[in-house]
């Protein structure tokens, strides 16, 4: 089960984040923290290698005992972490996957927004609603 969704912006503050259950609420976000580094890493070994540019995919980027932390970054560098709990052993590799694109379009959807400001936190309801069902929908 997805436990926590953020998006942080090419400046590495966040936009969006939502996690559950809220107790563990700083737990995640330090979680999501310290994986910018991860990304960050993956994102420079990947400039130097002729890799397909159009794999926005990162893949896990570092598993903890309780929880597993995914990886995504769009063209224009924003980064999408997830957080799994490391008990579902049903979720494959290409449904994180599928996960990111749909959050990635979501995500799309918001920035056509004319009335919002590139840059400000995310306070779409759609795209809240979508990503509740998302944490919903992988238990």
């Amino acid at each position: 089960m997805a436990v926590c969704i953020a998006v942080i912006a090419k400046e590495n503050y966040p936009l969006y984040i939502r996690s559950t259950p809220s107790e563990n609420e700083l737990k995640f976000h330090y979680m999501v923290h310290t994986s910018l580094d991860v990304v960050d890493e993956k994102i420079s070994a990947m400039g130097k290698a002729l890799v397909d540019q159009r794999e926005l995919y990162l893949g896990l980027l570092y598993p903890t005992e309780d929880y597993k932390v995914y990886g995504y970054v769009t063209n224009s560098k924003v980064k999408f972490v997830m957080v799994v709990d490391s008990s579902n052993t049903a979720l494959r590799d290409n449904e994180i996957r599928s996960m990111f694109r749909k959050l990635h379009n979501s995500y799309t959807d918001v920035m056509c927004n004319p009335f919002y400001n590139p840059g400000d936190r995310i306070q779409s309801r759609a795209f809240d609603n979508m990503v509740t069902s998302m944490m919903i929908q992988v238990c």
